[in-house]
């Protein structure tokens, strides 16, 4: 299997990476995103798809990947230390956190990815799974792996954007993603018919603003062509162009209305 992290490392060089969903979770779907060139596929598993606490799902997935050359970025349904350590075992290499709101939760769901921690002993713990060969342990698994996984958070609600500063000073946090919608509900007390754009806005702003300053990877939904070159310009270094479904009613919806179809 493949073990070397190209997301992490295209990161760590300041690249932008461009990605798409895969809402249908489908190997084949997934290797051709790869073969179109994509850097990563946007896993959403705390909105879809089957469950992540049965690592077997993950096999094709992460094989799929390595085939089309193509990273996995998997968004779990809560920052739940087992369910870190149990997807991370299975193959997957960089994960995103939803429903950050402190320091301290979002600290035990980093610490719980890494072998080694801010100085310390990590949470991770050895088991048996794809990234250890299913128990055929090498010397090198346990400093490998901390060398190639990538942790990130979702910035998602008021709470989040009110500590961002400490959030992103949790040691080993490899990167944060925006989510307006979320943070526009939460913002509104409910009510979606209270937000203010400008408001959600100033927050997203502040937050890319923060994540710059302290050195950490900010990425955004942008699936407009003049939009995601925009975000590029603003300094998100993920940005999410697209998604398969998506992209299957755009175009051939499109067709359909060319021939006079509706």
């Amino acid at each position: 299997m493949r073990t070397r992290n190209g997301l992490r490392r295209a990161l760590e060089e300041g690249e932008t990476l461009f990605g798409a969903s895969a809402d249908t979770f489908s190997p084949t779907v997934i290797e051709t995103l790869g073969d179109v060139g994509l850097d990563f596929v946007w896993l959403d598993f705390e909105h879809g798809g089957p469950s992540p606490y049965d690592s077997t799902v993950f096999e094709e997935l992460t094989r799929a990947a390595e085939a089309g050359d193509i990273e996995l970025l998997v968004r779990l349904p809560a920052p739940d230390p087992p369910l870190v350590r149990k997807v991370l075992d299975a193959g997957v290499r960089t994960i995103l956190l939803p429903r950050i709101e402190t320091a301290d939760e979002l600290r035990r769901a980093v610490a719980a990815a890494h072998f080694s921690y801010d100085g310390d002993v990590g949470d991770r713990g050895v088991g048996v799974g794809r990234t250890a060969r299913w128990a055929g342990y090498v010397d090198s698994h346990v400093e490998g792996e901390d060398r190639e996984v990538l942790v990130g958070t979702m910035v998602e609600n008021a709470r989040a954007v009110e500590h961002i500063d400490e959030l992103l000073s949790v040691p080993q946090l490899g990167f944060a993603f925006i989510g307006p919608a979320d943070l526009a509900m939460s913002m509104s007390g409910g009510d979606p018919t209270e937000r203010s754009a400008e408001a959600v806005q100033a927050a997203i702003d502040r937050t890319r603003e923060a994540c710059l300053d302290a050195g950490v990877p900010v990425g955004r939904i942008r699936n407009d062509v003049d939009a995601a070159r925009t975000a590029r310009d603003e300094g998100y270094q993920l940005i999410r162009i697209g998604g398969d479904l998506e992209s299957l009613r755009t175009t051939l919806g499109a067709r359909l209305a060319d021939l006079g179809r509706s």
